[in-house]
C-alpha cells in the first residue's frame, strides 16, 4: 500500500478533485486565493488517496529546487540555440539554475532525457523545438503526458493539448500562407516550396502553403512542393536538389522556404543559373535568422518571434510555478520582414 501511496502526484488529486493542477498547487502553499469549498474538498482527496508532497515539492514553492531542465534535440541549430540562450538568460535573471540535455532526434533519446531530468528533481521541465512532438504517431507523444503528472511541461513552438502541459509556438501555418499571398499579390504563379523538416512546425508551414494556392485559385501539384534531405549544413546539398527538379523541366517565379538556409540555397542556385533575384526569381526564408542578413541581395524571411516566445514562456513557467492560473497555449503571429529577395 505504501508503494501505490508514493506514486500518486498532484495530478492524480487535480483528476480526483476535478480542478486544475495550479489550484492544488496553491492548496499545497497555502494560498488564500482559493474557495473554501475548493480547498476542503483537495485537502479530503489528498486525505482519502494518502497523497503526501514531495520533500522536493518540484513546480510547488515548497522547498523548490530552483532548477529547471531543458531539453534540445540540436544545440548546433541555430534557432534552437538561439532558444536555449534567450530561455537560460531569462531563467537566471529570476534566480533559476538550468539543466541542458541534447537529446538528438531520436524518440528514446528524447524519453531518456526527460525521464532523468525528471529524477534530478528539476521543477519543470521545457522543450525547445517542434521536434518533441510526434505527429504522425500520436502514441510516440505519451512520454510527455507520463512526465506532466509529476512536473509542468513547457512546449517551444509546438502544441499539445494535455494537462499541465503549456505550449506556446508562432502561428506557422498563417504565416506561411501570408508568404505565399504576399508573392501572389506580386504577380507570382509558380511558386516553389522547399522544406526540412515533418515535425509539427514543418507540417503547419506546409499547411499554410497548400491553403494559401488552393484560396488564391492557383493549381497545386507536389512537383512544386520538394523535400530537402541534405544535412542542415549541406547548403550545396540543397542547391543540387533545386537543380535536379530544374533539369526535369519544372519552372518557378518563386521560391518560399521553411527555413532561412533553404532560402540561401535558392539564392545559390539562382546565381548558379544566371537567374535575376528579385526580377525573374522572389525568395522567402523563415526565421528572420542573421544568414538571411548574410547574403546579397538580403533574403525576406518570415520573423516567427523566437524572442518573445521565449520570455513569455519562462514568464508562463514562473507563473505555474508560483500557482497561477496560466493560459494552456500562448500563440504569436509571424511577420514578414521584406528585404531585397522580394520586389517592393
Amino acid at each position: 500500500m505504501a508503494d501505490k501511496k508514493s506514486k500518486i502526484t498532484i495530478y492524480d488529486i487535480s483528476k480526483e478533485a476535478g480542478v486544475s493542477i495550479a489550484t492544488v498547487s496553491r492548496v499545497l502553499n497555502d494560498s488564500n486565493n482559493v474557495n473554501p469549498k475548493t480547498r476542503e474538498k483537495i485537502t479530503e482527496v489528498m486525505e482519502k488517496m494518502g497523497y503526501k508532497p514531495n520533500a522536493f515539492a518540484r513546480g510547488l514553492g515548497l522547498d523548490t529546487m530552483k532548477t529547471i531542465g531543458i531539453l534540445c534535440a540540436d544545440s548546433s541549430d541555430t534557432y534552437l540555440a538561439k532558444a536555449v540562450y534567450l530561455i537560460e538568460e531569462a531563467l537566471r535573471q529570476n534566480n533559476y539554475d538550468s539543466l541542458l540535455c541534447c537529446t538528438g532526434y531520436d524518440f528514446q533519446n528524447k524519453q531518456k532525457s526527460l525521464d532523468l531530468l525528471i529524477s534530478k528533481k528539476v521543477d519543470a521541465a521545457i522543450l525547445v523545438g517542434s521536434n518533441f512532438l510526434d505527429t504522425t504517431v500520436s502514441s510516440n507523444n505519451a512520454y510527455i503526458k507520463e512526465a506532466a503528472k509529476s512536473i509542468p511541461i513547457m512546449l517551444l513552438n509546438a502544441c499539445f493539448e494535455c494537462q499541465n502541459v503549456y505550449s506556446l509556438f508562432c502561428d506557422d501555418l498563417n504565416a506561411t500562407k501570408s508568404a505565399v499571398e504576399f508573392l501572389v499579390k506580386k504577380g507570382r504563379k509558380k511558386i516553389l516550396y522547399l522544406y526540412s523538416s515533418k515535425s509539427y512546425s514543418g507540417v503547419k508551414k506546409l499547411e499554410g502553403y497548400k491553403e494559401a494556392l488552393k484560396e488564391n485559385n492557383l493549381s497545386l501539384s507536389d512537383d512544386y512542393i520538394v523535400y530537402c534531405n541534405s544535412n542542415r549544413d549541406d547548403v550545396n546539398g540543397f542547391v543540387k536538389t533545386i537543380e535536379e527538379v530544374y533539369e526535369k523541366g519544372l519552372r518557378f517565379d518563386a521560391v518560399v522556404s521553411s527555413e532561412d538556409y533553404l532560402a540561401i540555397a535558392a539564392l545559390k542556385f539562382a546565381v548558379k543559373r544566371g537567374i535575376s533575384v528579385p526580377k525573374d526569381l522572389s525568395i522567402i526564408g523563415y526565421n528572420n535568422s542573421p544568414m538571411a542578413l548574410m547574403t546579397q541581395p538580403e533574403i525576406t524571411s518570415v520573423d516567427n518571434r523566437l524572442e518573445a516566445l521565449s520570455k513569455q514562456l519562462v514568464a508562463t513557467l514562473l507563473g505555474v510555478l508560483e500557482g497561477k492560473e496560466m493560459p494552456a497555449k500562448t500563440e504569436y503571429k509571424g511577420i514578414l520582414i521584406e528585404r531585397d529577395s522580394t520586389e517592393s
